[in-house]
């Protein structure tokens, strides 16, 4: 038996109804510990699933609207089970949210083990980019050595406090506004946080900005219209 469990599923698949998705997520929060994660299906360029859509293949996908659909039955069933979203796509009981993957949705420093894996280490005040070689017969040599980064690239402050406003409105407790304007040397924008706020896609308290259960919906939208240009 194990005190902490977690599993993922993915929602929006092909030829899946709204019904469906309701009867697989109620019987997983049934057996649902503490945590969930619950990917809705997305089709990005440059992925296989990106070629075989633009060629014409993967039928069945749903349309927009019942997309949006199963993202807010989704969000109601966690919430009434206790669940609710921490972050866009995980859910958990109170107390019981990943503490690995918040250090990267909070911007904290983590070390890239293992071929291909990326990192971010502050080091003499300096923060850094880090990347191991990909191939394991590239990396494996080179691990017995302690070689296995392929670079190590200093970030300056302004891209830091793009990655920083990306990862943070991911999470339901959002962005440190104090954080946010030492890295980028300015505040958020006001006229786009007006604007956003106006549309009911975040909220801003006197030390945080944080996406609505609305504005996490579109959130590439919402980070776009509050990046600097």
């Amino acid at each position: 038996q194990f005190d902490r469990v977690s599993f993922d599923l993915i929602y929006a698949r092909q030829d899946q109804t709204l019904s469906e998705w309701r009867a697989e997520l109620t019987e997983a929060l049934a057996m649902a510990v503490d945590h969930l994660s619950l990917y809705q299906l997305t089709i990005e360029p440059g992925t296989a699933f990106g070629t075989r859509h633009a060629a014409g293949g993967l039928k069945g996908l749903p349309a927009d609207d019942l997309a949006v659909d199963m993202y807010e039955l989704t969000q109601d069933l966690c919430d009434l089970a206790g669940m609710p979203a921490y972050e866009v796509s995980n859910h958990a009981k109170p107390g019981n949210e990943s503490r690995h993957n918040l250090i990267y949705w909070r911007h904290g420093d983590y070390i890239g083990i293992g071929p291909g894996a990326h990192g971010r280490l502050t080091l003499s005040d300096t923060r850094f980019a880090t990347e191991a070689y990909a191939m394991p017969n590239a990396w494996l040599p080179r691990a017995a050595k302690g070689l296995t980064e392929r670079l190590r690239n200093a970030i300056p402050t302004r891209e830091q406090a793009g990655e920083y406003l990306m990862m943070g409105l991911r999470i339901s407790e959002g962005v440190d506004l104090a954080r946010y304007s030492a890295l980028a040397g300015n505040p958020p924008s006001s006229e786009a946080i007006e604007h956003l706020k106006d549309l009911g896609m975040i909220e801003v308290t006197p030390t945080h900005l944080r996406a609505t259960r609305q504005g996490r919906m579109v959130l590439n939208s919402v980070i776009g219209a509050l990046l600097p240009d």
